[in-house]
């Protein structure tokens, strides 16, 4: 069985591309077989690089969804910037190149397909509205079959690999033309989110993990970590540690507590550990951040999403 090959290409090393000769002999005599299917599907994750496209791998149509972060796209006619959450859809020798964000570059996911159907899919769903970036309601079922077809691909070029590969091919393009029927479940997963981060404030004073967290909502953790950065920009724990030290803050500025006392109100046993987190995200020492709140204001705030993930 052929493995599939990882190529150092398009975004970045995340890409698999299917042969040549591979796509010949699954479509071959095939009318089904040959009406859609991938050629390369990949992904990046803060790639800070521009990549120009050739001939070769632009010969085919397109589907990008950007996850998070932005990048920025060269057609033949046009320069786009893609957003969280948004997508585009291109037809063949349009995209010329694209380069990542120098300051958000975040997460691309594309795949590449061909087939008889294609240029009739593009009539009949009118393509070009979506040559532009579109945006997506909030749902995680895009990911979910993207992740499909590259595991399956992933898995080696066998026909029952290429096979579920390209069936689920056609709901993954569902997903992007029929967004409201492919979101049924959006306001569940709005709700349940909603619910965790309720959770997390009251537990301030415990320690959570991911997996904790998920089980809490029946989701796995891998499931609930990318619907809550999909949500919020961060990561769940990134997220309940700033929601920690943002209520030491008010502790700090609204009450008579030692920073001892405030550190374990929000789940830090040791104060020097809670010191050095509360500096990372707030960028003061409890001390200092006192003593220039009683000088300036009795009340502070910050926002969760303004301070680099904490480690």
């Amino acid at each position: 069985m052929e493995k599939a090959n990882h190529k150092d290409d398009f975004f970045g090393k995340n890409q698999i591309t299917v042969p040549t000769e591979v796509i010949n002999d699954y479509i071959k005599n095939k009318f089904f077989r040959n009406a859609l299917y991938i050629t390369e599907i990949g992904y990046s994750s803060n790639v800070k690089h521009h990549y120009p496209f050739n001939e070769d791998s632009n010969s085919n149509y397109i589907l990008i969804y950007c996850l998070d972060g932005k990048g920025h796209f060269e057609t033949r006619n046009e320069a786009f910037t893609i957003h969280t959450n948004q997508f585009m859809l291109l037809t063949p020798d349009q995209l010329q190149s694209f380069r990542a964000d120098a300051e958000i570059p975040g997460s691309i996911y594309w795949v590449q397909f061909g087939g008889s159907m294609a240029d009739d899919l593009k009539a009949d769903f009118d393509f070009q509205k979506y040559e532009n970036p579109t945006q997506l309601p909030f749902g995680d079922d895009v990911l979910e079959a993207w992740h499909k077809i590259y595991s399956s691909l992933s898995d080696g070029f066998a026909f029952e690999n290429i096979g579920y590969a390209n069936f689920n091919l056609y709901h993954l393009i569902s997903l992007f033309l029929f967004p409201n029927k492919a979101n049924k479940n959006i306001e569940e997963d709005e709700d349940k989110l909603e619910k965790s981060i309720a959770f997390m404030k009251d537990n301030l004073q415990n320690h959570l993990t991911v997996e904790g967290i998920a089980k809490e909502f029946n989701y796995s953790s891998s499931h609930y970590s990318a619907l809550f950065k999909q949500k919020t920009g961060l990561s769940p724990i990134d997220y309940f540690i700033r929601i920690k030290i943002r209520h030491a803050c008010q502790l700090l500025t609204q009450s008579n507590l030692i920073i001892k006392e405030v550190a374990q109100k929000v789940g830090y046993e040791d104060p020097f550990y809670f010191s050095r987190i509360f500096k990372k995200v707030t960028g003061k020492s409890p001390v200092e951040y006192k003593g220039r709140l009683k000088v300036k204001s009795p009340k502070a705030s910050f926002s969760l999403r303004q301070f680099e993930p904490v480690y």
